[in-house]
């Protein structure tokens, strides 16, 4: 009887023992709320723009902490700032409660979020030289305007009738709420929301006409949609805004190549690596024209680029397998498709010539 029992514990041990742990898989959930005070200058609307900046910043620090001391992203040699830019792209605030009293904005929000989710995207963003790039900017730029808010306050409390300097003051709230809808359509088209990231980099555009990122990452996604003209128009308007962003002639090589004029979008890819050596998508973009053009050697060329730039790219094994292919190597190109597929490469979507993914 008592060989029994001791049977039966152990048995009972060995079950507890091996029960799943899903405790690090669990949605964390921060909440903070914030009181603005508003001026004479401002309004409902403007309150708003400022509390909700201002209570993302308390949720994104929490978030920041919480990642940096309890993931693996404590390892990945981040500063606090860029966790949070990253964060400010990935996750978006949740509004609770709000209430203004004609002289107080109140507003309460919280942030949810997959800690194994945030660690695996701040990973791939933080191996993606222009993807962190892209995701600081939109900081600096939300940092920029918040303080040129809180600039112009304190000077319109000694000139409260400065009509040029209520006008800055007026622009400044609007570039800082075009940051939000920007990191709007950021957070929408990670989870390939394509429609919502267009109409959230549309209401960034129209807050502040002159937002590069908005109109490079817009035409981005109208790519993924197959609208190739809108590509081409916002790409022309994101050069014409910066001649030095390689991103924009990246996007306007595709609709160049979706039109039906291939040189000139292997001369735009051309211009964007000129640009920066370093971007993985010109590669992967470019590789794609050479295989169209018949040019498998070259093709394999750029796509073994790109991997070096970046391993993780789906599309430049999905181009290096399908240059191999056409050049009979059939063991090298089912190796490369299979590693395309481990990585998320969607071999239906592809068909349809529509580009999956921007790394």
């Amino acid at each position: 009887m008592k060989s029994i029992l001791m049977r039966i514990t152990l048995i009972f041990f060995l079950f507890i023992l091996f029960i799943p742990n899903h405790t690090s898989a669990e949605t964390k959930t921060f909440i903070k709320e914030y009181t603005y005070q508003a001026s004479e200058l401002d309004s409902k609307a403007s309150s708003r723009t400022i509390a909700l900046e201002q209570v993302k910043r308390l949720l994104l620090e929490e978030l920041g902490t919480y990642l940096e001391t309890s993931t693996e992203v404590k390892d990945f040699q981040l500063t606090k700032d860029q966790i949070k830019a990253f964060s400010a792209g990935i996750v978006q605030a949740e509004i609770l409660k709000e209430k203004w009293d004609g002289e107080r904005f109140w507003i309460k929000a919280k942030i949810k979020a997959d800690p194994d989710e945030m660690t695996k995207r701040i990973n791939s963003l933080r191996n993606d030289k222009v993807k962190t790039e892209e995701y600081e900017d939109a900081s600096k730029k939300a940092d920029s305007a918040l303080r040129e808010v809180e600039k112009l306050r304190k000077e319109l409390e000694l000139v409260k009738r400065d009509r040029t300097q209520i006008a800055r003051y007026d622009q400044a709230i609007q570039n800082l709420d075009a940051t939000e809808w920007y990191r709007k359509g950021l957070a929408a088209m990670r989870i390939g929301n394509n429609n919502e990231a267009v109409s959230a980099y549309t209401r960034a555009i129209q807050l502040d006409p002159t937002y590069v990122r908005a109109y490079i990452d817009r035409s981005f996604v109208y790519s993924r949609l197959g609208n190739y003209q809108q590509v081409f128009n916002d790409a022309n308007k994101s050069i014409e805004l910066d001649p030095g962003n390689a991103m924009a002639y990246v996007n306007r090589g595709v609709a160049y190549s979706k039109l039906g004029n291939n040189q000139r979008s292997i001369d735009d890819y051309n211009k964007a690596i000129g640009l920066n050596p370093r971007y993985a998508l010109a590669y992967v973009d470019r590789s794609s024209a050479y295989i169209k053009s018949g040019n498998y050697q070259q093709a394999i060329k750029d796509a073994n680029k790109a991997i070096e730039l970046n391993p993780q790219n789906a599309m430049a094994y999905f181009n290096r397998g399908t240059a191999y292919a056409k050049l009979g190597l059939k063991k090298n190109a089912d190796n490369d498709y299979k590693t395309a597929r481990s990585l998320g490469f969607n071999f239906s979507e592809r068909k349809g010539k529509k580009r999956s993914s921007w790394f």
